[in-house]
């Protein structure tokens, strides 16, 4: 297997190693990371192998692909960052949605930032896509801001579409067309 490797100016996302499983592991059960998100993780250790199985499977290079599932961290000393995806959900409209879950230690660096900037690039230049999607629940700010960073707008304000553990979220909708992206490289050249 080729392996999927995108670099930025402080970051690495590549594909999942074996011995990713702890950082993965503790970050996920970590409740401050998962707040505002509505899948539930088990504390089982052998569960969250299954997940990064899944997203090392998902992410192979010889296969038509519809999901890339990266592992992030930085290009010093290769310290743990978080996790970042990008799923093409609509093939024949171009279509894809991001997310991402970052190690609450690291939060506030601008890492979220440059890997969803790094993401976008991957989407839109090697993908080919036309539009790329996220969302968030309304009251979690530093992630809304993190999209807008990176040159997402606001599209849309969904009620009640979440199931967090808190109860039901209101969610915020981004995204970002291939026009946006290659005409905001033509004004930073």
């Amino acid at each position: 297997m080729n392996t999927l490797i995108l670099e930025s100016e402080r970051l690495v996302l590549r594909t999942f190693k074996e011995s990713d499983l702890h950082n993965v592991h503790e970050m996920l059960q970590k409740p401050e990371s998962t707040i505002f998100n509505p899948t539930s993780y088990s504390n089982d250790k052998n569960e969250t192998q299954k997940l990064i199985d899944n997203w090392r499977s998902e992410t192979k290079t010889e296969e038509i692909r519809k999901k890339f599932t990266f592992l992030i961290e930085t290009n010093i000393d290769n310290t743990f960052i978080g996790i970042i995806a990008i799923d093409i959900i609509k093939p024949h409209y171009k279509n894809a949605e991001i997310w991402y879950k970052l190690n609450p230690e690291i939060w506030g660096k601008g890492y979220a930032t440059e890997a969803v900037e790094r993401i976008i690039q991957f989407g839109f230049e090697e993908l080919k896509l036309h539009r790329i999607e996220a969302g968030c629940s309304i009251d979690n700010i530093a992630s809304y801001k993190v999209m807008e960073k990176s040159g997402m707008i606001r599209e849309a304000h969904r009620r009640k579409l979440l199931p967090l553990k808190s109860g039901w979220s209101d969610n915020y909708e981004y995204a970002i067309l291939e026009e946006d992206y290659f005409s905001k490289l033509k004004i930073i050249h």
